[in-house]
């Protein structure tokens, strides 16, 4: 299983640098950014587990990122760290949608509780698939296609493919179509009317000689979404 990833943005060297050494220590990967600038390209670029967040960054503020975040990312764990006296700005943050807070000077202890709390309040992430084996076809989605054992392809359109990675992924458990907007077409749901979601689906089982009356692969789940079944569950 691949360590918990946390990316640090934090100004500080000596700050972020104790950081770094105890999250490796307990056994994370750390990535660090030194200003708001390079931290926001990492945190819109690479995929991570939680973000921790000075409020206090030059090139771009705190919340400056924190706020561009949340509008490409709307389930990314977040954490910020503050200063004694800064409670106006940690109240922003909060607002802003920030799962929780450090004020400094903090301890290791401290620290290493709340991200542990904040990812446990966060089950979804998703582990990486690049491949998917299935009776008759494997689903390729590096390659963006299914290929048939009977030689027959399909390409699969870029979304086609997230979605089916983002569905794979969490195999047995029911994803809603707000999920799906949020983590795939990366869309606020709110208010949003579409069915963008079950067209894919439609097209997405056609694919994958999935039968729609009766689906075995991409199961709908009355009033939740779809769920994915893998050959093993």
């Amino acid at each position: 299983m691949s360590r918990p990833c946390i990316l640090i943005v934090e100004d500080d060297a000596a700050i972020r640098r104790g950081v770094v050494d105890a999250l490796r220590f307990a056994g994370f990967e750390a990535v660090e950014a030194a200003d708001g600038k390079a931290g926001l390209e990492l945190a819109l670029s690479r995929s991570y587990d939680l973000l921790l967040l000075d409020l206090v960054l030059p090139l771009r503020g705190g919340l400056e990122v924190l706020r561009e975040v949340r509008a490409r990312r709307h389930t990314q764990p977040v954490i910020i760290l503050t200063a004694r006296g800064e409670e106006n700005d940690r109240v922003a943050g909060l607002q802003l949608g920030a799962d929780d807070y450090v004020v400094k000077p903090f301890s290791v202890k401290e620290l290493l509780a709340r991200i542990e709390a904040v990812l446990r309040r966060s089950p979804e992430r998703p582990r990486e698939v690049s491949q998917i084996e299935l009776p008759g076809l494997v689903a390729d989605l590096a390659r963006c296609e299914i290929r048939y054992n009977d030689g027959g392809r399909v390409e699969l359109s870029d979304k086609e493919s997230e979605m089916l990675r983002y569905l794979a992924s969490h195999a047995g458990r029911a994803i809603s179509r707000e999920e799906l907007l949020q983590r795939v077409w990366q869309l606020d749901p709110r208010g949003l009317s579409t069915r963008t979601i079950d067209m894919h689906v439609t097209r997405l089982r056609e694919k994958l000689r999935d039968d729609a009356t009766k689906p075995r692969l991409v199961l709908t789940v009355r009033g939740k979404g779809y769920m994915f079944m893998s050959t093993s569950n």
